[in-house]
């Protein structure tokens, strides 16, 4: 079979990334990241193999550039890795086995080369990224040796080889699970970035009871139990369990940025149940932070259940603001009661860096609400007794005798 060689390409994305490019700043390489995938992917779409040589050659020179950048925050980490997330499903489509050779090889060194290192998670991949068991093999042969010589020096001295995930990975992917699984038992520790490849080795085979068990004896001391977690819920999930799965690790599974995300995540995992019970199960796991549900609820449209849940615990008076002005006129009771909450939380001193302003608005959006539901009155009662309770609070009593002034 005669090779194929690559279609030339500039690229644009190729001069912005040379080695220290963008100094200690993330911004502007998390912006030049985006702009390199997007091009990538465009020109994916009409040339696969002009586009997995440009993913190629972007994951290459993406390490050397980002090197002096200040990487404390986490967020030039979080780019790189959806940046390799988005780009080996286009080097790993099927292409001449020459050019395959080529790629491995290049990422291969860069990975090695890797010192920061921000491409470290493309090892985790390599199974995708040969694109066949045969190759796969191939990778298996050229790195199991060194990995099992480390497992085995590892109970009398520290060893690290980079290529660890990617055998592992290979391994997996050329369908030699008991000879990964022999592999991973070579190491002292209960380490999951090696056993979580055994979870799928035994997954593969069948043994899906014995997988959950092998993933749940990696609990323990800085072990990230919510991988373990989304492990163990995908096989009880894939095997119909979806109750077990729920009430043992759907909380665990899937915690996100926020309460809300956290909510959507359970309830798009768990068609089957009731976002109320759903949310009812959530707040009951969290004691004493209750509003810290209330965009869920609200997400949901369980008003009276929002309601009850700001009432208990502080809710960030800014949530409670947006609902005031997004609900005044279609949802004006349930506005109404946010603004009076939102107003409580800050008299009691729980709400942060509340400004006047912002107090103003919410007041405001109690008048526009209480006018449309025709209960002006027991709301301005309510904010008189509100302000009764509180009396050293200064910021929403001086606003209100300021409003008042105005208006007068």
């Amino acid at each position: 079979m005669s090779k194929i060689a690559p279609p030339k390409h500039t690229w644009t994305f190729a001069p912005r990334f040379r080695a220290g490019a963008f100094g200690w700043r993330s911004e502007p390489a998390i912006t030049r990241i985006k702009e390199a995938v997007s091009e990538i992917k465009a020109i994916a779409k009409k040339g696969p193999i002009l586009g997995a040589e440009g993913a190629t050659l972007f994951l290459q020179k993406l390490s050397p550039a980002l090197q002096n950048i200040d990487g404390s925050s986490g967020a030039i980490g979080t780019a790189a890795n959806r940046a390799i997330e988005a780009l080996v499903p286009i080097i790993a489509k099927p292409a001449d086995l020459s050019l395959r050779s080529k790629w491995l090889e290049k990422l291969y060194q860069a990975h090695a080369d890797d010192q920061v290192p921000y491409i470290e998670s493309l090892a985790d991949y390599w199974g995708e990224l040969c694109a066949s068991p045969e190759i796969a093999a191939e990778w298996t042969d050229r790195l199991a040796g060194t990995v099992e010589t480390v497992f085995r020096r590892s109970k009398e001295e520290f060893g690290f080889f980079h290529g660890t995930p990617m055998a592992l990975s290979a391994l997996l992917a050329s369908g030699q699970h008991e000879r990964l699984l022999t592999l991973i038992d070579l190491y002292p520790r209960k380490f999951w970035s090696y056993r979580k490849w055994g979870v799928d080795a035994l997954v593969a085979l069948g043994r899906k009871t014995e997988a959950i068990r092998y993933a749940e004896n990696c609990r323990g001391l800085n072990q990230p139990t919510w991988q373990i977690a989304q492990a163990c819920e995908a096989i009880l999930l894939s095997s119909g369990m979806a109750d077990e799965a729920y009430e043992k690790y759907a909380y665990e599974a899937n915690q996100a940025g926020t309460y809300l995300a956290t909510f959507r995540a359970i309830c798009k995992k768990y068609p089957g149940r009731t976002p109320e019970s759903i949310l009812a199960d959530l707040v009951n796991r969290t004691p004493g932070e209750e509003g810290k549900w209330f965009a869920a609820a609200k997400d949901a449209k369980l008003y009276d259940v929002a309601l009850d849940l700001a009432q208990k615990s502080p809710v960030y008076h800014r949530t409670l603001l947006r609902a005031v002005e997004d609900f005044a006129e279609s949802q004006s009771g349930f506005a109404l009661n946010c603004g009076l909450i939102a107003l409580h939380w800050i008299c009691a001193g729980r709400a942060y860096e509340a400004t006047m302003g912002e107090v103003r608005a919410i007041f405001d959006g109690v008048i526009k609400a209480s006018k449309i539901a025709g209960c002006q009155d027991a709301a301005m009662d309510t904010v008189r007794k509100t302000l009764a309770a509180f009396p050293e609070e200064r910021l929403v009593k001086d606003t209100l005798a300021k409003v008042m002034k105005e208006s007068a």
